[in-house]
């Protein structure tokens, strides 16, 4: 059972009462990404997260990581474009342990310079690692081919010459506009009673003023645009996307159902044709991310510079052939059926269910309940792919992105053609 209790001041508590399990995942969602932060101090919600585990006015940072370590729970962060989530998953028995400790990591951690600076330099670190991993970082030059200089186009992680300048000002400005307000939801699910944990996060979160800034939201306008980076790599790492779908569009059960058709599994159509029956790339599939007020539909491969124009042609065909209403009645079913079950069968993981009830909230406003998905998803038919394919690939408004030997040589306007 779901409930949904909002304070006063905007904190909305939402509990899932799963009795069966020994467990419980609690979630501090934070309304606030690399989004809301201005291009000169880009990276800093993410050194944020980082900052939150090194150490408050009650604990070290080794305290934080022993806490619940002793008790074999976990403790986790993660930063997005859109919001910044603080959790844990525990024994139902060590829950109030766990909100103890993110709440302390919350409200008072000591952000001390020295460890500003050591941290600044494993951020540092960090970049150049991602910036080592060719097959994530290309879908940051899609981001950035597609939208250009919008928020939504920059990396969460930052630049590493933006990251070396952030001053500890900087850092306690953002905290201060972001998190020291009543925009947050918390989510936990797990064996939980609603009314404990209700009184247990209201006595921490009901004295926090209300509001805070207004998001200067501006829609980005997508492009058509060719970013290709060399570098000494065996494979190209080859992303072509487009704008997609906010995640409240009508229209988004339908583009998860042509994501699966087209390259959402080792069953669709691209690793079918690519991988399997031609042999053109070891990994290749598509994907789509949600925003307040957009989206982005992607397709990534990985593979050598000689099959880059075949594979190319091969996407936009199979492209070509959903757009044109090429899919039979048996493929829609397998690709709903693929859908359902990899919904439901997330649905036997608390920290699954703490994430659904935290996004849906911050997203929508409510969650929907899995009936209620499932069905939007049985409602999807044929001539909704057609429509839906349609309006994501236009030609006017692909980019495509690379990492490694390749440049484009015409052989991306060559397959550009075959859209019509």
């Amino acid at each position: 059972m779901i409930n949904k209790v909002i304070l006063d001041n905007g904190v909305c508590i939402l509990t899932e009462e799963i009795p069966h399990v020994r467990s419980a995942a609690v979630g501090f969602w934070v309304d606030a990404g690399s989004r809301d932060e201005a291009d000169s101090v880009s990276g800093v919600c993410h050194f944020i997260e980082h900052m939150l585990f090194k150490g408050t006015e009650n604990r070290s940072a080794k305290d934080i990581a022993e806490a619940l370590d002793r008790v074999g729970g976990q403790l986790n962060a993660f930063t997005t474009k859109e919001y910044t989530c603080y959790y844990a998953r525990v024994l139902d028995e060590h829950l109030e342990l766990a909100v103890d400790v993110l709440t302390d990591m919350l409200f008072h951690s000591r952000f001390a310079p020295e460890d500003v600076e050591r941290e600044r330099n494993v951020i540092v670190e960090e970049i150049k690692m991602y910036e080592d991993t060719p097959d994530e970082l290309v879908h940051d030059v899609l981001a950035k081919a597609l939208w250009n200089t919008h928020a939504l186009g920059r990396p969460v992680i930052g630049s590493a010459g933006v990251i070396q300048n952030l001053s500890w000002g900087d850092l306690l400005d953002y905290y201060d506009r972001h998190y020291r307000h009543g925009r947050y939801v918390i989510a936990v699910a797990g064996n939980v009673k609603h009314e404990r944990v209700t009184e247990l996060l209201s006595r921490i979160f009901s004295d926090l003023p209300a509001g805070g800034p207004p998001r200067a939201v501006v829609a980005p306008h997508p492009s058509q645009r060719v970013e290709c980076r060399e570098k000494d790599t065996e494979q190209v790492h080859l992303c072509i996307g487009s704008q997609g779908l906010r995640l409240d569009d009508e229209h988004i059960y339908v583009l998860q159902v042509l994501n699966t058709l087209l390259g959402g599994g080792m069953s669709s159509r691209l690793f079918q044709k690519v991988r399997e029956q031609l042999g053109l790339a070891y990994n290749i599939y598509s994907y789509h991310s949600s925003y307040r007020d957009t989206g982005l539909f992607g397709i990534y491969a990985g593979l050598s510079r000689e099959n880059v124009g075949t594979v190319l042609d091969i996407v936009l065909d199979e492209v070509n052939d959903l757009r044109n209403g090429g899919v039979s009645e048996e493929e829609m079913t397998r690709a709903k059926e693929q859908l359902k079950g990899s919904f439901l069968l997330s649905l036997e993981s608390v920290n699954a269910r703490m994430s659904r009830l935290g996004k849906s909230q911050l997203y929508l406003g409510r969650v929907q309940t899995p009936e209620e998905i499932v069905r939007e998803l049985a409602r999807v038919k044929t001539e909704q792919i057609a429509a839906v394919c349609d309006q994501i690939f236009r030609r006017d408004k692909l980019s495509l992105a690379s990492i490694g030997p390749w440049q484009e040589d015409g052989a991306w306007s060559a397959a550009l053609s075959r859209l019509g």
